[in-house]
């Protein structure tokens, strides 16, 4: 199913969303990735997720913001879910919490984990948006609601 027909589908079956512009983004940088995140909040365990604000110096419209519906994709463009955005928060890397590394879902959900992994992931993005990978670069915090399948109860 392509993304807009995605989206009116979620709409038909939810009435009381509005039909406004929503964003499109997939998790990760490789196909493995990115579906193991989506089927980390298809399950509800994954309600949060992390990248660098560089990463919208070129693209400023697809920051998040709260209030924000997104369709997730595989890193083909498949929809997986639409999610809301529902808090965003700017801080240095050094700064995360061990609460949000939990929200994350992934791994064992331990701030070590988030840490470990993140740092790897935001070094590979700096390389590629010319970035200094750093304990202060500054991270969007993004919390997130499941809106479409309906979460698991």
């Amino acid at each position: 199913m392509n993304i807009n027909d995605y989206w009116q589908q979620f709409l038909k079956e939810n009435p009381e969303v509005e039909d406004a512009a929503f964003q499109t983004w997939h998790f990760g940088n490789s196909a493995k990735l990115a579906d193991e995140l989506a089927d980390l909040v298809l399950i509800g365990k994954k309600t949060a997720t992390a990248s660098l604000t560089w990463e919208y110096d070129d693209r400023p419209d697809q920051m998040p913001s709260v209030g924000t519906n997104s369709v997730v994709t595989d890193i083909g463009g498949e929809p997986k879910c639409i999610v809301q955005t529902t808090e965003v928060r700017i801080i240095p890397f050094n700064e995360v919490d061990a609460d949000f590394a939990f929200d994350e879902g992934e791994g064992d959900q331990s701030l070590d984990h988030w840490r470990g992994v993140h740092w790897d992931y935001f070094r590979k993005q700096c390389l590629e948006i010319g970035g200094e990978p750093s304990e202060t670069m500054p991270v969007v915090c993004e919390r997130f609601e499941l809106l479409y399948p309906k979460p698991p109860n």
